[in-house]
């Protein structure tokens, strides 16, 4: 595994001030808010789980997956929703680990958007990279990285691994 991790991009006291950020512009705009939190899985987990934690109002969570290739503008995997709460009429923030090229947020918005009568949609995620799809929601993240390299750790695999490492680190291919 060390073969394959090259510069950190961000590390763990980075990620930590990052979801305070994004919690802080949170707990701003939806206090006294009916908010459903729908976390993009499995990437979305870590940074769900962090800043839900630093959320201070009423919130209920779901959940919803769309399997993606790093860097893919035009997904065209299912997308599995299984609607375990309600949001009709609800503020529904979807979060996820980063915004990369954009194509599955931007499927996910449309998603919910054209298929459920939601109060309003927001994204929420930890950083976003150059060169991503206009997405035209608000979107909450604490980083706008320089950098369009595939990126591995805090939730992001390659090869379906290394989502556990606790940091965000370029990664090396030979």
């Amino acid at each position: 595994m060390n073969d394959l991790i090259g510069e950190v991009a961000l590390n763990a006291d980075q990620i930590k001030s990052g979801v305070q950020a994004v919690s802080k512009t949170l707990n701003k705009l939806y206090v006294n808010k009916d908010v459903v939190i729908i976390s993009v899985v499995p990437g979305g987990m870590f940074f769900t789980a962090d800043l839900v934690r630093d959320l201070n109002f009423d919130l209920s969570m779901d959940y919803i997956s769309c399997i993606h290739t790093p860097g893919d503008r035009h997904n065209s995997s299912p997308i599995v929703y299984h609607k375990n709460i309600e949001i009709k009429n609800k503020h529904v923030i979807l979060i996820d680990d980063a915004i990369e090229s954009g194509g599955t947020m931007k499927r996910l918005v449309e998603f919910f958007q054209n298929n459920h009568s939601i109060a309003s949609i927001a994204i929420a995620t930890l950083f976003v990279k150059p060169n991503r799809a206009n997405i035209e929601v608000p979107q909450y993240y604490a980083y706008e990285l320089e950098t369009d390299e595939i990126l591995v750790g805090y939730g992001l695999p390659w090869e379906g691994k290394y989502r556990n490492i606790p940091f965000v680190s370029k990664i090396l291919l030979k």
